[in-house]
């Protein structure tokens, strides 16, 4: 990250898991030198440092009770003369002692933490998940979390977003043939489990949302990002070229339609509503149907009806 380049909120979120041990290490250091050793401007250290007076531990209420509940810093100090001195750290000298189960809910939340790009690679993050993963209060956790690792797709994106280049990789949206893509990523999240990339995809010269387990074959390029400071819009917010589709579905089904509810047009009062939803490809509601027993249909358009009935038949087909 050059000086002059804006702070991405992966970048911010690795910065501040840093910042903190680094400050109570050093004692006392000035704004100049804490930007040399991360590499970014003053100003955004400076920023970096204020918003530390507003993070520190809640209290039973989960609300901040006493003012030695947050940290902070020697003001006029850093005021008059650029220079930063933490001067409460919110008893971080203390060695916490975990439950077994507080110890497996913070390695689960890590894990996932660490496969964003950005912040996966930090030394902190890292040293954390090792000695969480050994355990708290001096015994075994109860529980190991072992999920998967960040696959090639992640680390080209990751890659490409330091870097600053465009990215080129093969989507394969449902029931469509395969396409190679060009795109200037920008963000990547994660979403019921799923995760995403976001960025201006030089095919349709427009933001776009990637599924990140359909692409494949992710290779860097030698073209400049040169869209990475468009808006990113909501994750799901529906785009120009997607199809309005509509289901019905009973009462008591919102956890499975999930994030299609979230930018739905919903009716209907009693045991069963309507959802007027967008879509990439109606046919690809047809795994949701498959899954909902019934309890879900698909009332328009017609192809994608089509499409659940010739996937319940393929399947029934295997049974003989």
């Amino acid at each position: 990250m050059t000086p002059a380049e804006p702070m991405v909120a992966t970048d911010r979120a690795a910065l501040i898991l840093q910042l903190v041990p680094y400050l109570v290490g050093k004692g006392e250091v000035t704004v100049e030198e804490a930007a040399r050793d991360f590499d970014v401007t003053p100003e955004q250290v400076r920023s970096m440092v204020e918003k530390l007076t507003v993070i520190g531990l809640p209290g039973e209420s989960g609300f901040w009770q006493m003012a030695n509940d947050l940290f902070d810093i020697d003001w006029d100090l850093l005021d008059t003369q650029g220079r930063i001195v933490i001067t409460n750290t919110v008893g971080l000298e203390r060695s916490p002692r975990l439950t077994a189960r507080e110890a497996a809910a913070l390695l689960a939340g890590l894990r996932v933490a660490v496969s964003f790009p950005g912040v996966g690679d930090s030394d902190l993050v890292q040293g954390l998940l090792a000695k969480l993963a050994r355990g708290a209060g001096g015994r075994p956790a109860d529980v190991i979390v072992a999920p998967a690792p960040v696959d090639e797709v992640r680390e080209s994106v990751a890659a490409a977003l330091r870097r600053g280049v465009a990215l080129s990789f093969t989507y394969r949206a449902p029931d469509s043939a395969p396409t190679t893509r060009t795109v200037d990523p920008v963000k990547v999240s994660i979403a019921a489990g799923q995760w995403y990339l976001q960025g201006w995809c030089h095919t349709r010269e427009a933001m776009r949302t990637f599924h990140l387990d359909r692409v494949s074959e992710a290779v860097l390029t030698e073209i400049a990002a040169t869209h990475s400071g468009e808006p990113v819009p909501e994750l799901f917010e529906p785009s120009a070229d997607e199809s309005l589709a509509q289901l019905r579905y009973r009462r008591g089904q919102e956890a499975l339609l999930g994030e299609y509810l979230a930018r739905a047009d919903v009716s209907g009062t009693g045991e069963w509503r309507t959802a007027r939803i967008h879509v990439a490809d109606p046919r690809s509601l047809k795994r949701l149907v498959a899954r909902s027993g019934g309890a879900v249909e698909i009332v328009g358009p017609s192809e994608a009806a089509a499409a659940a009935v010739d996937w319940a038949r393929a399947g029934l087909a295997q049974y003989g």
